[in-house]
């Protein structure tokens, strides 16, 4: 059965760090595309950053770009999303997502949403206060 499991999120104060890991199970990890997507209340989701697991090809949201750094530890099956210098516009559930269908991270991420994944894990809180 394939598992996702989003940790990590919590409370921090703007300029602060966290690290969302994604750990993964029920599917060959290192030829898939792993995303992290993002809601906050009344918003749409949106992709933040994406990874190849097999390439190790990256994509990101324009707003995360330098401060957000996606990786891949295959050995662990695991994806982590480290975020540093936190905003407040970071407040958001985030999502860990994946898909063998993406031809690359880019497309998971600009069209994901589109087509449609095929795998979610349940949303890790992330609130960054003033």
């Amino acid at each position: 059965e394939v598992q996702l499991q989003a940790s990590g999120g919590g409370l921090v104060q703007a300029g602060g760090s966290l690290r969302l890991s994604c750990a993964a199970s029920g599917f060959t990890f290192d030829d898939v595309i792993i995303g992290w997507f993002r809601q906050a209340p009344g918003k749409e989701r949106e992709g933040v950053a994406c990874i190849n697991t097999s390439g190790g090809s990256r994509w990101y949201q324009d707003s995360v770009k330098g401060r957000f750094t996606i990786s891949s530890d295959n050995a662990k099956n695991t994806v982590y999303l480290q975020m540093n210098s936190l905003r407040p516009e970071d407040t958001a559930d985030y999502y860990c997502a994946a898909d063998p269908g993406f031809l690359s991270a880019q497309a998971m991420g600009t069209m994901g949403l589109y087509y449609g994944i095929d795998h979610w894990g349940k949303g890790t809180e992330v609130t960054v206060s003033s």
